[in-house]
C-alpha cells in the first residue's frame, strides 16, 4: 500500500475510558489550549449523571481499567462530584482541571468516596508556569495564585494531585524550568510534588498562538513500522461526549474523529491522518497519567 496513505491503529483493548464531562465550557481562556475552551464555547455541552452511569455500565463488560474525566473544566458540571463517586465504583479516576474553582467540601466529600473505595481518584492540576510572571500570560490574570491554592485544598484533605504544565519554554530550558516548578510547588506546601511536562498540540487556540501542523507533519506508514502502537491513546482509549463516542480527547473538534454512539460501535480502527497524530507518534500517550511524571523528591 502507499505509504502517502496513513496508516491505522487498531483498538486492541480499551483501557482508558474518557469523558468530556464539561464539553467545551471552562471559567478560563489559555491562549495554548488545543480545543479553544473558554467561558464562551459551549460547542460541546455537558454529560449529566445519568448519561455517565450509562456509560459506566457500557464499559464494565469491555473491561475498562481506567476513567478520565476532562472539559473544558469538569467541577464547571454541577454533577462533577456525585459522578466520581459513582465512577469510584467501577475502577480509578482521574479528573484533570485548573484547580481554580474547587472547594473543601467537594474535596471531603471525594477523599471520604475514595477512602471507602476500593480504587484511586487522581487529579491532574493544569499549571503552565511557576510563578505569576510566567503562568498567567497564558492562562489569564491571577489564575496562578488560584491553582496554587486549588493545590493546597487538595494536599490538606490528602490528595497528592499531578500538576501538569505544557512547555512553553525551549528545551534548554527544561532543567531549569522543572527545578523551579518542585522549588515552588514545596515552598506552597506540597512536600513531594508530582509534575508531568506535556508537549504543545497545535491545535486550536494555540495554532493561532504560535501556528498549525505542517503538512508533513504526519505520521507514515514507514514510521509505523516496528513501532510500538501501545503508546498511542487510539490504541486503548476512546472518550465519551454529548455527541457520541470519538477516537480521543485531542481530536473532538474533527468529525471523522466521531466514531457512533456506542462504545461496540467505536472499536473500529482509525487512520493517523491528523497533526495531532504526529505529537502522540513523538511524544507517547500524553494523554494518560503515567508518562512524562517525574517525583519532586527524585
Amino acid at each position: 500500500m502507499p505509504d502517502t496513505l496513513p496508516p491505522s491503529v487498531e483498538l486492541s483493548h480499551l483501557d482508558h475510558l474518557w469523558f468530556q464531562v464539561s464539553g467545551t465550557l471552562c471559567n478560563l481562556t489559555c491562549h495554548h489550549c488545543f480545543i479553544s475552551c473558554s467561558p464562551k464555547n459551549d460547542s460541546f455541552g455537558h454529560l449529566t449523571l445519568d448519561e455517565v452511569k450509562q456509560r459506566l455500565e457500557e464499559s464494565a463488560p469491555l473491561g475498562v481499567k481506567e476513567f478520565y474525566f476532562t472539559g473544558g473544566e469538569p467541577f464547571l458540571n454541577r454533577d462533577m462530584v456525585p459522578i466520581l463517586v459513582e465512577t469510584l465504583k467501577f475502577g480509578p479516576a482521574t479528573v484533570l482541571t485548573n484547580g481554580t474553582v474547587l472547594k473543601d467540601e467537594w474535596l471531603e466529600t471525594l477523599r471520604a468516596a475514595e477512602a471507602a473505595s476500593l480504587y484511586s481518584l487522581e487529579f491532574r492540576v493544569s499549571i503552565d508556569g511557576f510563578s505569576p510572571e510566567t503562568n498567567d500570560p497564558i492562562r489569564g490574570e491571577g489564575t496562578f495564585v488560584r491553582a496554587i491554592e486549588g493545590v493546597k485544598k487538595l494536599v490538606a484533605v490528602g490528595f497528592l494531585p499531578i500538576i501538569t504544565a505544557t512547555r512553553t519554554w525551549s528545551d534548554e530550558d527544561e532543567q531549569q524550568v522543572v527545578g523551579q516548578f518542585v522549588a515552588t510547588l514545596k515552598l506552597a506546601g506540597y512536600e513531594r510534588p508530582r509534575l508531568k511536562i506535556l508537549p504543545p498540540l497545535q491545535l486550536g487556540a494555540e495554532a493561532e498562538r504560535t501556528q498549525g501542523y505542517r503538512e508533513t507533519e504526519r505520521v507514515t506508514r514507514r514510521m509505523m513500522n516496528g513501532f510500538d502502537t501501545s503508546q498511542l491513546v487510539c490504541e486503548h482509549s476512546r472518550v465519551i461526549t454529548d455527541k457520541g463516542v470519538y477516537v480521543c480527547p485531542i481530536l473532538i473538534e474533527s468529525t471523522d474523529a466521531n466514531l457512533g454512539d456506542s462504545l461496540n460501535e467505536a472499536t473500529q480502527p482509525y487512520a493517523l491522518n491528523h497533526g495531532a497524530c504526529y505529537t502522540c507518534f513523538q511524544y507517547g500517550a500524553i494523554c494518560s497519567n503515567a508518562s512524562s511524571a517525574v517525583r519532586g523528591d527524585k
